[in-house]
């Protein structure tokens, strides 16, 4: 029996207080646990920092923004008549369509009026007397809830550099997750792109088509494959609706979440020619296919190298300065192990006489001027500065909010030395509360909406599992969270992974622990990890009766 039916007015501010769920982020995730919540008769309330639905999508409005999984993959599958009624154009959604598709998805099923928008959670304590979550916001409301569920996302705290004279330089600057909603014209300017990851490779073409100069720093080169973007095929796009549900069912099974075709040969037992023909088949197809060519890419270190070399041979064929190609050539981590990128002639926007490359690996920014930048050997007059420095991964969302359980224990000091759950999706000493995708899952490491499914879904089935039982608390053990952190170390050694400096173990942050942050191991086999936890009454979860 919920505690106090909210209002749904429609106007997303009801006036109740007393909640059985309170959702923080309305993006994939957390409009798909709200759903599944009031299926089962709970009142809830869902806090979106932004003015719509959206999460990512909504704030990642940067031009060239788009998907890196094929549209028709990257949907949900819990209704049947969505899948059937949504066209999508384009093999690789723009961030306008997916936030478009959002949007329906929220008008659809009726989602909005338990939405409160334009509202940031600043803190949260668990109440160990009445077994609640006591929820405030950014503007004094306060709120309670029995289950407190972080649909915050994996990249959605952005990172702005700390740059000296940020607060002073004359240069207009924009991050690319924080893109004003009215768009930027460049044309006639002289601007700097601080960053070559996936949002910097993405907006650098379009960027360089309007501006008078363009400016690319970059302090690490990050390997891309083309997209081959293209209008969706109405044949594929036939086929793939009439066997939804077989594809949905093998993609869970997968280790990316997605069906894609592995080659079970080690690219170190074919011979050189047989190599250059499959690379070659991979980059036409384009994708991120290209990283299970072979079986063994992303396990062999020497195999690696094979396909990374492909790439780095690609690159030279493609930009004309031999010097700028080999700039932009990774060489001192395996492929793979920084997320690999998908871009629309990224390599060929090197060739225009208005690109201008910066390496500030051996020359770095030292502050932003009134005029521009200074790095230690050069200063650029910018008119506008663009950040494309990513994200404080998984942990940086949850660390904007004081979240505090048992004994008032904060989770920033918890995880000092890095983030300790139990499936990514509870944490010892912090009852009632869990992370959708959180750190310990696979999330990132391919479809995100496959991970977001399995873990609304499993939430969704454990507080059902509560209230049938009259069960009031459920918290992850100690030995319970401490097997999984071990677990999660063994399975990351076990790969190319840790031999990266990149976002997945934190290293984009200065003082963050390098952990492994994402779940190695594949999403089949978590997936069957959850269900077998589940199948034996939450095993490795303290569950308490109500009274």
């Amino acid at each position: 029996m919920s505690d106090l039916q909210s209002n749904r007015s429609g106007t997303g501010t009801e006036t109740a207080s007393h909640f059985d769920a309170l959702i923080v982020g309305a993006g994939f995730s957390g409009l798909y646990m709200l759903y599944r919540l009031r299926q089962l008769g709970l009142s809830v309330r869902t806090y979106e920092a932004g003015s719509e639905v959206g999460g990512t999508w909504f704030w990642n409005r940067y031009p060239g923004a788009r998907c890196d999984i094929d549209s028709m993959n990257y949907s949900y599958s819990f209704s049947h008549e969505l899948e059937q009624e949504w066209k999508w154009t384009e093999r690789y959604a723009t961030q306008p369509e997916i936030l478009r598709y959002l949007n329906h998805v929220a008008d659809r099923f009726g989602l909005r009026q338990d939405i409160q928008f334009s509202t940031r959670v600043a803190s949260a304590v668990f109440n160990e007397a009445t077994n609640r979550w006591m929820i405030q916001t950014d503007d004094g409301a306060s709120v309670s809830a029995r289950f407190l569920i972080m649909a915050t996302g994996c990249l959605s705290a952005a990172k702005v550099p700390d740059f000296q004279g940020l607060e002073t330089s004359q240069a207009r600057w924009y991050h690319t997750s924080r893109w004003p909603q009215e768009g930027v014209d460049f044309t006639g300017q002289r601007v700097g792109v601080i960053g070559t990851g996936s949002s910097g490779i993405q907006v650098i073409p379009i960027i360089a088509e309007q501006a008078d100069h363009l400016f690319v720093f970059q302090r690490t080169p990050s390997f891309s494959v083309p997209a081959r973007n293209a209008p969706i095929d109405p044949t594929y796009e036939s086929q793939m609706k009439a066997t939804y549900a077989e594809y949905r069912r093998k993609a869970r099974e997968t280790r990316a979440g997605v069906v894609m075709e592995v080659n079970p040969k080690s690219a170190l037992d074919a011979s050189p020619e047989e190599r250059e023909l499959a690379y070659k088949a991979r980059w036409e197809l384009g994708g991120t296919s290209f990283l299970t060519t072979f079986s063994d890419v992303m396990r062999s270190r020497a195999a690696n190298e094979t396909a990374a070399e492909f790439i780095r041979s690609r690159i030279r064929a493609t930009v004309r300065d031999p010097a700028i190609a080999d700039a932009l050539s990774p060489k001192d981590y395996p492929l793979g192990t920084k997320r690999i990128c998908v871009d629309t002639h990224y390599y060929e926007t090197f060739n225009r006489d208005n690109v201008t490359l910066v390496d500030v690996k051996s020359s770095p920014i030292e502050a932003l001027t009134p005029k521009g930048l200074r790095t230690r050997s050069a200063e650029y007059e910018l008119d506008s500065i663009v950040f494309a420095t990513g994200f404080d991964a998984f942990t940086g969302a949850l660390f904007n909010i004081d979240i505090r359980g048992r004994g008032n224990a904060s989770l920033k000091q918890k995880w000092a030395d890095g983030p300790r759950t139990y499936l990514g999706v509870a944490i010892a000493g912090f009852p009632n509360l869990f992370t959708i995708t959180g750190p310990g899952s696979p999330s990132v490491f391919g479809n995100a909406i496959v991970s977001i499914e399995q873990h609304v879904d499993w939430i969704t089935n454990c507080i059902t599992y509560l209230r049938e039982r009259c069960l009031e608390r459920i918290e992850a053990t100690t030995e319970a969270e401490d097997k999984w952190v071990a677990h999660v170390k063994e399975v990351a050694d076990g790969t190319l992974y840790p031999m990266a400096n990149s976002w997945y173990i934190g290293a984009n942050i200065p003082g963050k622990p390098r952990v492994l942050l994402p779940y190695a191991g594949g999403v089949g086999a978590y997936r069957k990890t959850c269900e077998a936890v589940a199948a034996q009454h939450y095993e490795g979860f303290s569950l308490t009766r109500a009274g």
